[in-house]
Formats: structure tokens, sequence, C-alpha cells
């Protein structure tokens, strides 16, 4: 059996600047870092049916690889060029795609990390973020930039410098036990209950790009702003950073936000947030709150009131804590 486990991230500023419609005009940066949410691979060989047996939302059960409808495992299986039946894979999350939290690039990096355990290779985090970049950019076409695969790869807080030449620069940021705690217990985080496709937002950002450059610019500008506030413990500064990135990030296409996320965002401002933004490309998923703990109980209930009023149901604040951790082999034995 192996098990494999990718952590979800928060990404703080700079995020769009990872796009390589931008990178290749001017060097990109984001600051982020991952937090104890996990996506979970799990390969266990199946010693009675010769099958490949795969486990998500739904279980597919196939004879070739090719034969699979779910895109990522074709795609990876044929990188492999895997070969292999008599397998059963699962994968778990503890949170669902769609919520801003780079699930999707999480899974990508467990699934090449735990496919090229299988063929008796180790891929390090420089090379499972790539190889998760190549599968997703590269082969799938999928809009979107790498800062996601790369959080999930390396763990911790990292500001990912975004070359001309598609190569990327890891710089960890190293920040006290004491303001790290901090931070944590000024953080809220809420799953608004909006869905969106991240890729239909992009695409949308993507055809605006040079119009929007100079906002682009003062993103990625941010970033090494930003980096002294946190590690100076400057909650409050790091804030209204967010507040401001929100705002520049709302002007670069239609559907960042909508009247609703709005008014769930001046909800909170009102009852005393000191800022935020809604995580990954927008339209919906989870929104990120740095406020004073004194004014947690108050921002909590005016918006699950402001969601109960809207109907939305799967409306939810999630515990988080920062970690570490990146993609990581929880268990790996040899198949017999």
């Amino acid at each position: 059996m192996i098990i494999v486990r990718a952590p979800l991230r928060i990404s703080f500023v700079g995020g769009g600047t990872d796009l390589p419609d931008f990178y290749h005009q001017h060097t990109g940066r984001v600051i982020s870092a991952t937090i104890n949410k996990f996506v979970y691979l799990v390969i266990n060989p199946c010693y009675i049916e010769d099958k490949l047996i795969i486990k998500y939302k739904i279980t597919e059960i196939v004879d070739n690889p090719n034969d699979l409808k779910h895109s990522r495992f074709k795609a990876a299986f044929n990188y492999f060029d895997f070969k292999n039946k008599g397998l059963e894979i699962g994968t778990f999350a503890d949170i669902p795609a769609r919520t801003g939290l780079g699930s999707s690039s999480s899974f990508s990096v467990a699934l090449m990390k735990s496919l090229s355990l299988l063929q008796g290779k180790s891929m390090g985090q420089e090379e499972v973020a790539q190889a998760a970049c190549h599968l997703e950019i590269d082969l799938l076409k999928e809009p979107i930039g790498k800062q996601d695969q790369y959080a999930a790869a390396y763990g911790g807080f990292n500001i990912f410098q975004f070359n001309e030449d598609d190569t990327v620069d890891v710089e960890p940021v190293l920040i006290g036990y004491d303001k790290k705690n901090e931070l944590e217990d000024h953080m809220l985080l809420f799953y608004t209950g909006i869905t969106r496709d991240a890729s239909s937002v992009l695409v949308d950002q993507l055809t605006k790009i040079n119009d929007n450059f100079d906002i682009y610019c003062k993103m990625a500008d941010s970033v090494d702003n930003f980096k002294d506030k946190l590690v100076s413990g400057d909650i409050k500064g790091m804030a209204n950073m967010l507040h401001e990135g929100w705002l520049s990030k709302k002007s670069l296409g239609d559907n960042v936000s909508n009247d609703l996320i709005d008014r769930l965002y001046q909800t909170c401002i009102s009852a005393g947030a000191w800022g935020g933004k809604i995580l990954g490309a927008g339209g919906g998923g989870c929104m990120f709150l740095l406020a004073s703990p004194d004014n947690h109980q108050n921002i909590r209930e005016k918006m699950y009131q402001i969601a109960k009023e809207n109907s939305l149901e799967n409306f939810k604040e999630i515990p988080i804590k920062f970690t570490q951790s990146g993609a990581d082999v929880l268990f790996n034995s040899k198949f017999n």
C-alpha cells in the first residue's frame, strides 16, 4: 500500500502573477502558506480482480487507463506509461474542490508523487511540483498558474518567484513560533457555499492581462512588503494589504466577485474584520479574514445570518492552522 498526502494552501498576495501570460513579460511573485487540510491518495494491490479500480466521487473499473473518464488520472497514467492492472486507487480530501484552497493542484501533486513511488522512484519537492505543473498546464491545457502545485509540494510559508524562462525560485519565509500562533489566533476562514469553476474565472482574466498589466505588476511587487509585515508580526498591516489586494483583484475580471460576495465581505468589515479576501481565482469558495479575536464571534454571527438569508446551505466556518508539511509519503510498502 502507498499513502500520500498533499496540503491545501492560503495565498496571501501576488495571486494571478503566476500565470505565464504575465510572468513571460514581468517576474511574477506570490507569498502563500499551507494549512492543516489535506488531499490524500491511496494505492493498494487488488489480488483477485485484474482491473484498474479508481475511486473518487464515483468508482471506475477499467482494463486500460485510456478508458478512464477522470482526465487527471488518465493523463498521469499515460505520463508514466502506466501498464499495471490489479490496482485499487482511492482519493480523499478534508475539503472538497472549488473552494479556492488549491485542492485540484494538491491532488495532482499527490497523484504524481504516488505513481512515481509505484514505479520505484522518489520525486523530490521540485520534481513533483514540475510534474504536477506539466500534468495540469501542458497535458490538460488548463488555464492556470504554478503557485498551487509548488505550495503543495514544498509546504510552509514561501515566496514563489515565477521567471520569464518558466523556472520557479522558492524562498522559504521563516517566522517565529509565537508570531505564527498569534496570526492563527486572528484568522477566520469561511466556506461561502458559493461554488465556481476556477478555470472559467481565469479564462476571463487571461483575456485582460495586458489591459490590467500595471495592476498585476503592483500585486507582484507587494510581496516583499507583505513578507516584512508577516515576519514582524504586523497583523493589522497584513490585513490592510489583503484588503487592498482584494480590491485590486476584483478589478481584474467581471466574475471575480458578485453582489452576494461583496455583501458577505462588507458585513465582515462592518463587524470588525480588518481585511481579507476571497481565496483562489474568485467567484466563490472560501473567504479568509484577519480580525481581533474579540470580534470573531460578532463576525461569525453576522456571516451566518447573511448565509441564512441567502439560502447558502453549505456555508460553514473552517478551523485551520498552518503546517510546514508539503507532499508527504505517509506509508509505502512494497507490493508483493
